[in-house]
């Protein structure tokens, strides 16, 4: 009986195999409903469905071009020095063969089935986290062609570069499961892709209240807990590091999450929980690509930087820079939750890498600059700075491609932002009341758009205009007394509900 038919080949241990799926699931499980959830309580009661709608559709249309070309670009044969070469992973013979990273010179022990659907969810989450930023104005139809190519000329060039072999990870750029590969380069997607894709409607601008706190905490809870595969499977081994990078994921997230909230406590003077969600996800995204090779002192550095650099971040330049204020409508905040935080934590282990993880993960880097290699420093800073201008140049490229090649608006018509859901799905998240009898039917979504059009065509002062507000600055007008998760804010507010 050959390896290939064997249940148990000599390369297999069984333990890593298990731990690698388990991982996986867990990663997949902070998309599908982790993120899901979160955007349907942030979003106004007419965008939840949409949101779900492109959490679900990015994880699909992901997991179809990995497995036809995809994966291959980012984790196979030499082609570029930041792109391997494209091919489908679909034979059984493909799929039961020992995996193996042939740019990087290592293997694994277990299939390379399993290292391909580990791959895809670190895939998946990362056009799953741009959609935050693009949320209650994309066009569906924009996005749906948006994912594979961003995939296809963004996603699977940083994962190449720096995981798959390519000439940052000669180069000795550390990122143990993704600060710079899915958060940094979805950060920067979504800053650069905000302004091309254009900004809410101003009347959501002002007023885009969570619709349903309760989901996004459990969203939160989902998202913190299944980070410990999003880190814990980097070693690709059930391993002594697996451990520590699960354990230093927790002890970060937990300081930076306390952190965050000491900050609202002290400039806004209540505790906020949107501010504890912001937290939790700035210490997830910092401590990623430090997660195994950083001591637990360090992730409480990296903890306590996470909870503070990004807050001032989102509450000093997100409400007071014109920048953010009129031409860069970012929904839900993902340049200040995911593009500042992952490059501070990029930069940091260039600081605080620990000689010892480093060996224990199988880098022969020699840590950082408090181990005596300054060197680490700059190199962080290359890995970062290409992330970013890669992006900042193929995120707008794309998005043009689609609106003046494919003909296709990145924006929803003006009747369609007025009604949401219903407009684009036919169908309303919350039906609660529906057919009771003795209750007199609410006023639809659709009805409501109607004669919102109807005083626009009379000349009312109703403005639909998606253009720079003529000197308003909205942010400030619509101030919040804590940090916002990506633009929303709690009833303190003082904005009216939707």
């Amino acid at each position: 009986m050959s390896d290939l038919t064997s249940s148990t080949p000599d390369w297999l241990v069984q333990g890593d195999n298990a731990w690698q799926l388990t991982a996986a699931t867990l990663v997949a499980l902070q998309s599908i409903p982790g993120l899901a959830l979160i955007y349907a309580g942030l979003v106004k009661k007419k965008w939840a469905i949409n949101s779900m709608f492109m959490v679900f559709y990015a994880f699909a249309m992901v997991l179809i071009c990995w497995v036809i070309y995809a994966y291959k670009v980012g984790f196979g044969e030499y082609m570029l020095p930041f792109a391997g070469r494209p091919g489908p992973v679909l034979t059984m013979k493909y799929e039961l063969e020992q995996s193996n990273l042939p740019s990087a010179g290592v293997m694994q022990n277990y299939p390379k089935s399993t290292m391909i659907y580990f791959q895809f969810v670190f895939a998946a989450i990362t056009l799953v986290l741009i959609a935050g930023a693009f949320l209650a104005r994309m066009d569906l139809r924009a996005w749906m062609l948006f994912v594979p190519l961003w995939l296809t000329f963004s996603y699977c060039i940083g994962a190449y570069s720096i995981w798959g072999g390519g000439f940052l990870f000669k180069l000795g750029v550390i990122d143990y499961s993704g600060g710079y590969v899915i958060h940094l380069s979805s950060g920067t997607a979504g800053f650069a892709g905000a302004y091309f894709v254009g900004p809410r409607l101003k009347q959501d601008r002002v007023n885009f209240q969570p619709n349903n706190v309760a989901l996004v905490m459990a969203g939160a809870g989902i998202l913190w807990v299944g980070w410990n595969g999003f880190n814990g499977g980097d070693p690709y081994a059930a391993s002594p590091d697996a451990g520590a990078a699960v354990l230093n994921t927790n002890v970060c997230t937990a300081m930076s999450m306390l952190t965050w909230t000491l900050m609202d406590v002290i400039f806004y003077r209540k505790p906020s929980i949107l501010g504890a969600v912001n937290g939790i996800i700035t210490g997830l995204v910092a401590i990623t690509p430090a997660a195994g090779v950083v001591t637990g002192w360090g992730a409480i550095i990296f903890g306590a930087c996470s909870g503070s650099i990004p807050w001032l971040s989102m509450n000093l330049m997100g409400k007071k820079w014109r920048l953010f204020t009129h031409y860069i409508d970012d929904a839900l905040g993902i340049t200040h939750t995911h593009m500042v935080a992952g490059f501070l934590g990029g930069f940091l282990v260039g600081i605080f890498a620990d000689s010892e993880g480093c060996a224990a993960f199988g880098l022969t880097n020699r840590g950082g600059a408090k181990d005596g290699n300054g060197r680490q420093v700059w190199v962080q800073i290359v890995g970062g700075l290409f992330v970013i201008g890669w992006n900042l140049f193929w995120t707008p490229a794309i998005l043009l491609f689609i609106k003046y090649v494919c003909r296709i608006p990145l924006r929803m018509t003006e009747e369609q932002l007025l009604i949401g859901d219903d407009a684009i799905h036919g169908e309303e998240a919350y039906c609660f009341n529906d057919d009771v009898v003795g209750l007199e039917p609410s006023i639809t979504a659709r009805e409501r758009a109607a004669e919102k059009m109807h005083q626009i065509h009379k000349g009312h002062d109703y403005d639909p205009e998606p253009a720079i507000l003529e000197g308003r600055d909205i942010e400030a007008q619509a101030s919040s007394e804590e940090g916002r998760v990506g633009g929303v804010r709690p009833d303190e507010s003082g904005l009216k509900k939707d």
